[in-house]
């Protein structure tokens, strides 16, 4: 058990970890727990110091700033949660900043709706947002952006928002701390008989059914959207695991064998996200490359423009197009990083010229490595 328990090292050291944070962790009487707090950010510096690269999905934002306000309890009106969202969001940034701050860290704040993780553009913006940050060694703060989201168009919940954040990062982990250790087989407060599950290796529908339905006492605990969380997640190759972060150091206590649920990941993410490019997108236009292009991706590399040589179709950025190489043979699919008409005056030219010929600095690439998958003959060929 001991193994199972401390497998969330291997999983992070030189790989990237999600953390989400609910609001009882980190609020309290309307006031910030700032020595959790800080304990939780000793356990993410620690991790950053061996090589792990991490986000943090932080509530709290609505809870902290309705205490500066001085709202009191009960529920809140629609424009009375946006303003405590504004409040709170400005001092719980600053928070998180001075505590990374205190070991030479940046910390910085993403605030995300709804449509950032669900339309594809929006989200290829908000994943190269944190893939640079990450680049910089600056830790991503993530919230949802409560002080302009409505109920129809926002998340609800910080647990699927952190699922959608782990798949935008190709994280390999995801950490969802909460006030129960775990998944039971029924509410342990309610029934003594329950079992706890250390590891769910598939989530079937009697999983499902022992998180609760929307109306169910444990559904209200939020165990429903912590599994929703984890199909999510899982499916897209990153492990997750949910634990108690009542205690300090949380993340140390996971790590040295505190009690949790495991729920393994099929598939890395990087495995994950090819098979939904190659496989689940329909592609929009096509892509022609000479030689050297083929090869420069054979050995793993980006699309640079000065490998195209014709561009077809009607795309926008973030659509699948068709890798063609010389002789028009279909060798792979990938995620375009321009619309079509800017992709057809940026081809074959230099990426120094991009921002001249655009008329803004675009990115170098036509198409990332990590947005790109070959056929298999291609890759057995580059061997």
């Amino acid at each position: 058990m001991a193994s199972l328990m401390s497998a969330l090292r291997p999983l992070v050291i030189d790989g990237r970890l999600v953390v989400k944070i609910g609001s009882a962790l980190l609020v309290g009487d309307g006031k910030l727990k700032r020595d959790w707090l800080e304990a939780m950010v000793a356990d993410l510096v620690a991790l950053v110091k061996e090589g792990a690269e991490v986000v943090v999905v932080s509530s709290g934002s609505i809870a902290l700033g309705r205490g500066i306000l001085g709202l009191p309890k009960g529920p809140l009106k629609l424009e009375e949660s946006q303003a405590s969202a504004a409040v709170g969001q400005v001092s719980l940034a600053q928070a998180y900043a001075d505590c990374f701050g205190q070991y030479g860290i940046q910390a910085g704040q993403i605030l995300l709706t709804l449509g950032d993780t669900e339309e594809r553009r929006r989200y290829l913006n908000a994943r190269a947002t944190i893939g640079t940050m990450l680049k910089f060694g600056a830790v991503p703060i993530i919230n949802e952006n409560d002080s302009v989201a409505t109920s129809e168009i926002r998340y609800g919940d910080n647990d699927r928002l952190a699922a959608r954040v782990a798949t935008m990062a190709s994280a390999d982990c995801l950490v969802l701390l909460s006030d129960i250790d775990g998944l039971y087989t029924a509410p342990p407060q309610q029934n003594p008989d329950a079992v706890f599950l250390p590891e769910v290796p598939r989530i079937t529908h009697e999983i499902e059914a022992m998180a609760g339905s929307a109306g169910s006492e444990l559904s209200r605990g939020g165990m429903k959207t912590k599994i929703d969380a984890a199909k999510i997640a899982t499916a897209a190759g990153t492990t997750m695991v949910i634990t108690s972060g009542k205690e300090f150091n949380p993340l140390k206590r996971l790590d040295e064998g505190a009690r949790a649920t495991w729920f393994r990941a099929l598939e890395t993410p990087g495995s994950a996200r090819k098979a939904w490019i190659g496989g689940h997108l329909e592609p929009r236009g096509e892509i022609s490359l000479d030689v050297g292009a083929v090869k420069a991706l054979q050995s793993g590399n980006s699309l640079l423009p000065a490998g195209v040589t014709k561009v077809t179709g009607e795309f926008s950025r973030g659509d699948a197009v068709k890798v063609l190489d010389p002789e028009g043979k279909d060798i792979g699919r990938g995620l375009i990083a321009y619309d079509d008409d800017e992709a057809r005056m940026i081809a074959g030219r230099n990426s120094r010229e991009i921002e001249a010929i655009v008329g803004y600095p675009g990115r170098s690439e036509m198409v990332h490595r990590d947005d790109l998958v070959l056929n298999d003959a291609m890759l057995t060929g580059a061997r």
